[in-house]
């Protein structure tokens, strides 16, 4: 057994990694995360692991969170003996990211009201836009880990809000351009405004684009696939959410994105494997690390 860890575990009881490494000063994540693999000491993962797109991964498909994301974050370390308390702090790590996700759903579905209230053409878009929400919050796995803007280099609170927003092909273009415009103030507002510090990462697009974009050829349409795959209805019009949603059945993109993940599965666990011995990390003709040391989790949305 690793003494420095476990002298660590018996005094504060069960860690997540962040904890850990604030915990006994340690820099070296990856090199933590091996450490805790060590006998005697009892790792315990909460919420899911899911499909990203990531042009920097051969086949672009991983997992989220990223190996390195899940130990910080949603990973336990305990020791034998504190089956009890790990299985308690998960119940309650997962009871916190399940909230931090309804949080940010709340807000984000608030900010669309608030959009369209300042607007006149309030009631066509009710009846001619479909706002969804994606990402994270879908999967009960929003975080609130500071981490910086893409564009301005804000620290803002975790997860993005990720929202997709489909509008009817025969809407007029000034409406969509105002609807665009009364977001992107929302957008604007929830990051500068220091009760919130959120990103809305969005996108606002035609029926149209969706059905191109389903065709499945090229990355940035295979992420908006996968994207819409995940998408729940938030606000607007139910039916052409249904609609969306019945386009994305009808084009078979579930099952690429489905084999997609087992192939990022595969991955997973042989990069989880090689990981673990440094000599194997070094030889390795697939980079394992691309999956431990991934860019920022938020991917672009289109």
């Amino acid at each position: 057994m690793d003494s420095e860890l476990a002298n660590l575990l018996t005094t504060r009881g069960p860690l997540t990694g962040a904890e850990l490494a604030t915990a006994g000063g340690f820099d070296d994540i990856l090199s933590l995360w091996r450490r805790c693999h060590a006998p005697g000491l009892r790792l315990r993962t909460t919420g899911r692991r899911y499909l990203r797109l990531d042009h920097a991964v051969d086949g672009y498909a991983r997992l989220s969170p990223s190996i390195r994301r899940e130990f910080l974050t949603y990973t336990l370390i305990g020791l034998d003996g504190q089956e009890h308390a790990i299985e308690t702090r998960a119940a309650a790590l997962e009871r916190d990211a399940a909230r931090i996700s309804a949080d940010k759903l709340n807000l984000t579905r608030d900010s669309v009201c608030m959009a369209l209230a300042a607007l006149p053409d309030e009631p066509r878009l009710l009846r001619d836009a479909a706002f969804m929400i994606a990402g994270d919050i879908t999967y009960g796995m929003a975080h609130r880990v500071p981490r910086p803007e893409k564009s301005s280099g804000r620290l803002v609170r975790g997860s993005d809000l990720d929202l997709i927003i489909v509008v009817k092909d025969d809407l007029p273009p000034d409406i969509t351009a105002a609807l665009d415009d009364a977001i992107y103030r929302q957008k604007h507002y929830l990051l500068t405004h220091p009760d919130h510090q959120e990103e809305i990462d969005y996108v606002l697009k035609p029926l149209a684009k969706v059905r191109r974009q389903l065709a499945f050829d090229r990355f940035d349409r295979m992420v908006a696939c996968k994207i819409l795959c995940e998408c729940q209805p938030l606000y607007g019009s139910p039916f052409l959410f249904r609609e969306v949603m019945q386009l994305v059945t009808d084009s078979g993109v579930r099952g690429k994105i489905n084999a997609m993940e087992e192939s990022a599965d595969r991955f997973r666990r042989e990069a989880e494997h090689v990981l673990l011995d440094p000599a194997a990390t070094a030889a390795s003709a697939r980079p394992p690390l691309d999956l431990f040391y991934t860019r920022e989790e938020g991917d672009e949305i289109y």
